[in-house]
C-alpha cells in the first residue's frame, strides 16, 4: 500500500505557488483597490413608492366582503386571513407557501436584493462598491451595526476579532478524534454546536434568558464566532491533509490569517501572497450576507426558540452544507469538467433544452437578471489565474456563458450566471478542494448569521417560528388490537435493512 507524505504533498502545493507570486507588496492594503477595476453599480433604482391601502377580497363561496390591511411596504398579514372562513368548521384561510416562495417571516434592514434588476446592497451599499473599496472585516461590522466604522471604530473592532481566533484546546481535540475523511463541512457543524458547551457564560439555558440583553454579552460573541470561524476551518482543512493545527497570528488581516494557517506549516515567519489575500476577502465580502436564504432562515428559526447562538449558527451551518445551497458551485465544476472542450458546448446546450442535461451555475431562486456578484467573481477569476495559473476550464466556462446568453432559450427564461458559476474555478485554483467549498461560503456567511441573531433579539415582533401546516392524513379511526390488523401496502413497509457480514456470522453462534 502506498504511503503518501501529506507534509511533502503541502510543500508541493506551496513550491506551485510560490513560482507564480511576482508580487512583493510589504502591506495588505497596498493592492486593496488594485484587483477590481472601477465598476457601474447594480442598477440604480427609485426606492418603492408608499404602498399603503387595503385590499377588498369577495368571498365567492358566501358572498361576504372582507377588507385587509396592506403596510406601506405592501405586505399583509398573514393572520388578517384567517377571519376569511365560510363558517363553523372552517379554521380560516391559510397560505400554502412550499419553500416560502412569496412568504416574508420577518422585516430585516440588513440586505437588500432586487433579483429582476440584478441589485444587491448590504445596509444601503452596492456590493460592486464594497468589493472594490472595503475588507471584510469593515463590511462585518457594517453588516452588524449598520454603519461603515471610523478608523477608530474599525482598529478596535478588527483588534477584537483576532484577540478571540484562538480555539479551546478540547475543540481540537474533537476536530482531532474525527476521521481524516470526514466531509469539512460536518466538522465545521460539530465544532460550532460544541463551542456552546465551551462557553456555558452565554447560554441561556444556563444563564436565563434575558442573558443577551446584555449589549456585551452580544457582543463577546459575535467576536468570539467571526474570530474562531477561520480557525477551526483551517484544522478542519488541515485534518484532510494528516497535519496539526497552527495556531492563528494576531498580525495579519482576517484573509491572510486564513490563508497563514493553511499554509506556513508552523513557520511563524510566513506571510501568505498579498494579492491572493485581497482576492479571497473579496470572495468573503461577496458571500457575507444574502437576505433570508436557507441557511439564515435555520438561523433565526432556531434563533427564534431563544437557544444559545453557537447552536443557532451550527443548525444554520448545517443547511449550508445542502449541495442545493453551499454545495452549488461543486456541481458547476462537474458540469464544466463533464462538457471537457469548447467544441462540446453546443451538444451540450441543445441537451439542457430537450432537458437531458442539467446546467449548474445558471440561475437563481432570486436573481432573474445577472447576479452583481457573478459579475465581480469573473473580474477576480483574472486576477488569480494571473497568480496562480489559468485553469483550463474557465475557457469552457467563458464560452458557455457566451453561448447561453445569446441563446433565446435561455435569455426568455431569464437564466443567468450566478456566483457560484465562477467562484468554484477560483477555489480549485487556489488549491482548495471541492468539499472545502462550502467551508469557504461558511466562513464569511457567519456575519450575516450574526447580524439576523442581532437583530432578532431587538425585533419586538420576533416570536418563536412555528408554521401552520395544510393536513392531508386520515381524517379519524380508532386503535385496533393488534391481532385484528393486516399487513399494510408494500411502500408502508420497513424496507429491506442490510446486514453485514460480521453480523450474520455473530447470529450464526449460540449462547445465552
Amino acid at each position: 500500500m502506498e504511503v503518501i507524505d501529506h507534509s511533502s504533498v503541502a510543500r508541493t502545493r506551496l513550491a506551485v505557488l510560490t513560482a507564480h507570486l511576482s508580487s512583493s507588496f510589504d502591506q495588505f492594503g497596498a493592492v486593496s483597490n488594485g484587483i477590481l477595476e472601477s465598476s457601474i453599480c447594480s442598477a440604480a433604482v427609485e426606492p418603492p413608492p408608499n404602498l399603503k391601502g387595503s385590499l377588498v377580497v369577495v368571498d365567492e363561496r358566501t358572498g361576504n366582503k372582507y377588507r385587509v390591511p396592506v403596510s406601506e411596504d405592501g405586505t399583509i398579514k398573514a393572520t388578517d386571513l384567517k377571519k376569511i372562513t365560510t363558517g363553523k368548521n372552517d379554521k380560516g384561510l391559510k397560505l400554502y407557501d412550499p419553500g416560502y416562495l412569496n412568504t416574508a417571516p420577518v422585516r430585516s434592514s440588513i440586505c437588500y436584493i432586487d433579483g429582476d434588476e440584478g441589485i444587491l446592497r448590504y445596509r444601503g451599499y452596492p456590493i460592486e462598491e464594497l468589493s472594490e473599496g472595503s475588507s471584510f472585516l469593515e463590511v462585518a461590522y457594517l453588516l452588524m451595526y449598520g454603519n461603515l466604522p471610523s478608523e477608530s471604530q474599525l482598529a478596535d473592532w478588527e483588534f477584537a476579532v483576532s484577540q478571540h481566533s484562538a480555539v479551546p484546546q478540547g475543540i481540537l481535540d474533537i476536530i482531532h478524534a474525527m476521521p481524516h475523511d470526514a466531509h469539512p463541512m460536518g466538522v465545521l457543524v460539530s465544532a460550532m454546536s460544541a463551542l456552546s458547551v465551551f462557553h456555558p457564560d452565554a447560554n441561556p439555558a444556563l444563564r436565563g434568558q434575558d442573558i443577551y440583553n446584555s449589549k456585551q454579552v452580544r457582543d463577546k460573541q459575535i467576536v468570539r464566532i467571526l474570530g474562531k470561524a477561520p480557525t477551526i476551518a483551517a484544522a478542519a482543512y488541515l485534518r484532510m491533509a494528516g497535519r496539526p493545527p497552527v495556531l492563528p497570528s494576531s498580525n495579519l488581516s482576517y484573509s491572510e490569517n486564513f490563508l497563514y494557517m493553511l499554509d506556513s506549516l508552523g513557520n511563524r515567519t510566513y506571510t501568505p501572497n498579498p494579492r491572493l489575500a485581497r482576492a479571497l476577502d473579496i470572495l468573503f465580502i461577496l458571500h457575507a450576507e444574502h437576505e433570508m436564504n436557507c441557511s439564515t432562515a435555520a438561523a433565526r428559526h432556531l434563533a427564534s426558540s431563544g437557544v444559545d447562538v453557537y447552536t443557532a449558527l451550527s443548525g444554520a451551518v448545517g443547511a449550508l452544507y445542502g449541495p442545493l445551497h453551499g454545495g452549488a458551485n461543486e456541481a458547476v465544476l462537474k458540469m464544466l469538467s463533464d462538457i471537457g472542450s469548447i467544441d462540446n458546448i453546443p451538444d451540450f446546450i441543445e441537451g439542457v433544452k430537450n432537458r437531458k442535461r442539467k446546467m449548474s451555475g445558471f440561475g437563481h431562486r432570486v436573481y432573474k437578471n445577472y447576479d452583481p456578484r457573478a459579475k465581480v467573481i469573473k473580474k477576480l477569476s483574472e486576477e488569480v489565474f494571473s497568480i496562480v495559473g489559468r485553469d483550463p476550464l474557465i475557457e469552457v466556462a467563458i464560452a458557455l456563458e457566451k453561448a447561453a446568453l445569446s441563446d433565446e432559450y435561455f435569455v426568455k427564461r431569464k437564466l443567468y450566471p450566478n456566483v457560484d458559476f465562477y467562484s468554484g474555478l477560483i477555489y480549485r485554483a487556489m488549491g482548495f478542494p471541492t468539499e472545502f467549498f462550502p467551508v469557504l461560503f461558511a466562513i464569511p456567511r457567519m456575519a450575516g448569521y450574526l447580524s439576523h441573531w442581532r437583530e432578532s433579539l431587538d425585533d419586538p415582533n420576533t416570536k418563536i417560528m412555528r408554521p401552520a401546516q395544510v393536513y392531508t392524513g386520515v381524517w379519524l379511526r380508532h386503535y385496533m388490537p393488534l391481532r385484528e390488523r393486516m399487513d399494510t401496502r408494500e411502500e408502508d413497509k420497513l424496507g429491506q435493512v442490510s446486514v453485514s457480514n460480521a453480523t450474520k456470522r455473530r447470529l450464526a453462534g449460540s449462547g445465552s
